[in-house]
Order: structure tokens, then sequence, then C-alpha cells
């Protein structure tokens, strides 16, 4: 997987103008302050916002430039947001197997491919459990499991931790970083939160009012900012790497 991004999309008052890469099996995590542009950069990817001009590209496939705009449910992009958006009316189970389903399994196989997530995270018991009778843990997890099932070729993540009180964010985080590893799925994350974006990325780019002020590995940018504004964004690291924290090194 290979993704190519050059986007340019008129905002109020600003222009996001950006261009960047997602090398396959890697994460990259967009930062910045709130109206910078990061949902806008994801919403593009996903199909639910027109570009103005530029291109995105996907394992060689047009996605979207100045004239083409492909239907988001024909791009093989998942999404994991801050609601779970489950299908209330569907158990954990079927709402799992509708991932599978969108991937062109068949029922049997879906409700199969479901019960093997089901098991993996450990929530066999919860498999007819109806979403409002979940904690918001539990239907994070759930709404993982669904995206994954459809086997995307790129998942976005966008800010799926800031509802979760902290213990469930942590575990949330580790599970997530540990089946995007298993599955070779690569990932875009966005997040206010340097720890919860920084736990899951390889690769980090900062953006504010629409442009990339630094990018580089997530070692690289944390060690040298570029200038004020981002080491204000990556102020609230810890000491050490989130990813070390979640493995319990020293």
């Amino acid at each position: 997987m290979r993704l190519l991004a050059e986007l340019r999309v008129e905002r109020t008052g600003f222009e996001v103008n950006v261009e960047f890469e997602v090398r396959s099996g890697s994460t990259l995590a967009i930062m910045g302050p709130s109206g910078a542009g990061k949902s806008t950069i994801v919403n593009a990817i996903a199909g639910t916002q027109k570009i103005a001009g530029g291109r995105i590209e996907l394992d060689g496939a047009i996605l979207a430039d100045g004239r083409r705009h492909l239907a988001p449910h024909l791009r093989g992009v998942g999404l994991l947001g801050q609601e779970s958006h489950l299908f209330p009316h569907l158990d954990a189970a079927r709402n799992i197997a509708f991932g599978a389903h969108a991937s062109g399994a068949g029922k049997a196989a879906a409700l199969a491919t479901a019960r093997e997530w089901l098991a993996r995270l450990g929530l066999e018991e919860l498999a007819g459990q109806r979403p409002a009778a979940l904690s918001g843990g539990q239907r994070q997890r759930i709404a993982l499991a669904r995206a994954l099932a459809a086997r995307p070729r790129l998942l976005l993540i966008d800010e799926p931790f800031a509802s979760l009180d902290v213990e469930a964010a942590m575990d949330m985080r580790a599970l997530v970083r540990e089946e995007l590893e298993r599955t070779a799925t690569s990932a875009i994350v966005i997040s206010h939160s340097a720890t919860d974006a920084l736990a899951l990325a390889d690769d980090l780019l900062v953006l504010e009012r629409g442009q990339v002020i630094q990018r580089g590995t997530v070692e690289q940018v944390f060690a040298a900012p570029a200038n004020r504004f981002v080491r204000a964004v990556v102020a609230t690291l810890p000491a050490r790497h989130p990813r070390s924290i979640q493995e319990g090194q020293p």
C-alpha cells in the first residue's frame, strides 16, 4: 500500500495545501491546533470532501483530482473515529460482520470473521449485545474490529480515544497499534494529544492553517522541533516515547 496525497481544499479564511506520503505498513500522525485542516485532510482522503486541486492516489489508483472524485465506498479506506458509529439495531457480532460483508465476504463467512475478531479481542460474551449495552471502550473495540474486518487498504484514525477514560484510552492505544502491526494495515492518525497520536505513529506531520510546518519521523520531530509552534504541539509528550510506556520498557 502506498498513499500519495497532494491536495488543495478551500477553507473559510485560508487554504489547505499539503503534500505527503504514507508508506506501506506505516502510520502517519497529523497534528495541529483546532482549525488547522486536519479533519479536512481526513475527509478528502475518505471521499466526503472534494478537493479543489491536486490528486490523491492509493496504490496507483486515482481517488480524486481536480476533475474526478471516487465515491467513498469504492476507495478501500476505513475509519475509526471518536464516536464508534455502530449500528444500534445490530448486535456486536453483526456489526463486525457488516465490515467483512462490505469487503465482499458472504453472510456465513462474514459472521465467521466476526466470531474470530470477538475471540481475538476476548469479547465473545458480547456477541449478542447491542451497542447501547456496551461500555465506551467495548464499543470502540467493536468499531476497530468492524473497520479492520473490511480489510481496508488504509485506515483513518480520527481522535478515537478522546471520549475514553485514561485507562481505557491506554488499553485502546495498545490494541490499535497491535492490530495495525498484525494486519499490516497502513494508517493516518489525527489527534490533539501527542500521547495518543505518537503512541501509534512512525512519521509525523505538523500542520498550521492548512500548511505543513514540519515533517519527519516521530523521533526526529520530537528531538528537533523546527520552531516554537512545533515545540508547543509536541510539548505534551512524556519524557519517554509513549510506545515504550505501553510496552513496559524502562
